[in-house]
């Protein structure tokens, strides 16, 4: 069944959360991982392992590089 994508948000909050200890109400659609979020490259790796596991997706790590924003991962996931 397909996630919504506040489902999707809040499930990605709990594990930028979990890797990063950037509080979960900080992570919305428009923040860019980079610039607002300060993620750097090893914990977007560790993030995209997560959310494979937890979304049932596979992230290809020459996408990886292309989903800068919160919203660039749940369209991916909503695919």
């Amino acid at each position: 069944m397909a996630k919504s994508e506040q489902e999707i948000l809040e499930s990605l909050g709990k594990i930028i959360n979990e890797i990063t200890g950037i509080p979960a109400a900080d992570v919305t659609p428009e923040k860019n991982f980079v610039d607002e979020l300060d993620i750097d490259s090893l914990s977007m790796v560790e993030i995209a392992v997560a959310a494979q596991d937890e979304f049932d997706v596979e992230i290809p790590d020459d996408q990886l590089k292309n989903l800068k924003t919160v919203k660039d991962v749940i369209n991916f996931i909503q695919a």
